[in-house]
């Protein structure tokens, strides 16, 4: 497991942190597209390469099961057949990971040909192995990033795949993915009556509500709402609703989902050490229940600088924001847990008791 990074004071030889942020602009971006079989994954692409032309897209597309199927789908929508790439060895999540790393390799050096990558996943496909795999191996961290995460959900459907029970009591694949989504395209919303859209928006908001609902019809989304807009970066929690870190909701309704999510929020200065202590030992013994997580921090000695991170189980990207904290701000700490099994109050407790205090060390 890959731990917290020390928050360490500047010096004029060693920065604050090691971060590629200068360079971002210059990779190529990812867009993972998760949904079950069914809920109109082939449709959006095809929607996508054929509605505009203003992005040249390459697209790795990967169906569950020994044959790519959705070939003759996406294919007609190309401007040639040599730019589709098709992986249709298994999931993405395992064992096509070698391949993926191998597929993005041989597109290295025409990557700047392309304005954007659409990856799109088996219907069954966990995203965090992708992110990894972008995020951490060299070649893959040299010419990309992972631009956002969207899931498709169909609107007529998505309860049943909600509410299916595993056999072993680990959470459902359709749970997964809503959690890890940045953005959700809820699909067929022409199927299913105003009462039925809005019980399913409302529990998709208890699940992840950190995520952007788009309601969509045969999957015609508007492009400049899921395309580059770099929406998995570790600033993305300086636009959230300040609403979101509010707990009042949380107190009107009882929460039964086993996924869920929790906004925290206080002011004041975080120990460093207590609270890469802290983080350590929450991944360590909670990532596999940790989906995503994101945090604005503020630090005790380490002036105007304002800290963000965000996290794919025990994945960690941290570092210092792009603008500091302004005069007179308000030093407001904000996190964001996406999980199982959470206690919002157990968090808050343990997050405030890493405030700097004058006097202890």
């Amino acid at each position: 497991m890959r731990s917290f990074p020390t928050v360490h004071p500047p010096t004029a030889t060693k920065p604050l942190v090691t971060m590629a942020d200068s360079k971002e602009s210059e990779l190529t971006p990812i867009t993972v597209i998760t949904g079950f079989l069914g809920a109109g994954k082939t449709t959006l692409v095809n929607y996508i390469l054929k509605e505009q032309n203003q992005w040249k897209i390459c697209v790795l597309e990967n169906e569950f099961g020994e044959v790519a199927i959705d070939d003759g789908l996406v294919a007609e929508s190309l401007d040639a057949p040599e730019d589709l790439i098709t992986m249709d060895n298994g999931c993405v999540c395992c064992s096509v990971r070698g391949d993926l790393v191998r597929t993005l390799g041989q597109l290295a050096t025409r990557r700047k040909d392309f304005d954007a990558i659409l990856l799109e996943t088996t219907g069954l496909a966990d995203p965090a192995p992708i992110v990894y795999t972008v995020q951490t191996n060299p070649k893959m961290s040299d010419n990309y990033r992972i631009d956002s995460i969207v899931c498709l959900a169909d609107c007529k459907h998505l309860e049943a795949h909600l509410d299916e029970k595993k056999p072993d009591g680990s959470i459902n694949e359709a749970l997964q993915q809503v959690a890890f989504a940045d953005k959700i395209l809820l699909n067929k919303v022409d199927l299913v009556t105003a009462e039925e859209k809005a019980k399913l928006e409302a529990r998709l908001r208890t699940i992840n509500k950190f995520a952007t609902v788009i309601e969509t019809e045969r999957s015609r989304a508007p492009l400049e709402r899921i395309l580059g807009l770099n929406s998995f970066n570790m600033e993305s929690i300086l636009s959230y609703d300040p609403n979101f870190f509010d707990d009042e909701d949380e107190k009107k309704i009882h929460n039964l989902e086993l996924v869920q999510s929790v906004g925290i929020k206080f002011e004041g200065n975080l120990h460093a050490q207590w609270f890469n202590m802290f983080m350590m030992d929450l991944l360590r013994e909670r990532a596999a229940d940790l989906y995503r997580t994101k945090g604005l921090l503020s630090f005790h000695g380490q002036g105007d600088t304002k800290f963000v991170f965000q996290g794919v189980h025990e994945q960690i990207n941290f570092g210092p924001a792009q603008k500091p904290w302004k005069e007179g701000e308000v030093r407001e700490n904000k996190f964001v847990f996406i999980g199982k099994n959470l206690d919002r109050a157990e968090l808050t407790k343990s997050l405030m008791e890493c405030l700097y205090k004058e006097g202890k060390k």
